[in-house]
């Protein structure tokens, strides 16, 4: 489960601007406030049958946005690759001063 709401909060990050607005309200209860599904149900006035549907169809979007576009994919390759940099650059000390903060800077952009 723990490893599920990894994948879902980081494609999140990436493409929850493209969700509906209830779309993202749910995800963010579930994902992000904890909340079950009955708490939401509550709140929403709706059942808990229409959450979870609501929940798994955007899930279901944000992996096809992910299938198509492949960022998050991109971005964990960028972060092994700065990685590999800087474990390379630590058997020159002086290069690895001046060029971490610009590693950092690149895998931040995203």
């Amino acid at each position: 489960m723990l490893e599920q709401t990894t994948e879902m909060n980081l494609l999140y990050d990436f493409y929850g601007s493209l969700l509906r607005d209830k779309q993202r309200t749910l995800l963010e209860m579930y994902y992000h406030e904890d909340w079950s599904l009955g708490e939401i149900a509550e709140h929403q006035g709706v059942s808990r049958q229409a959450v979870f549907e609501a929940i798994k169809r955007a899930q279901t979007t944000l992996t096809e946005l992910e299938e198509k576009l492949g960022l998050v994919q991109k971005h964990l390759e960028r972060q092994k690759l700065a990685q590999e940099i800087l474990a390379r650059l630590e058997e020159v000390p002086e290069a690895r001063l001046k060029v971490e903060s610009l590693v950092k800077q690149m895998v931040d952009l995203d």
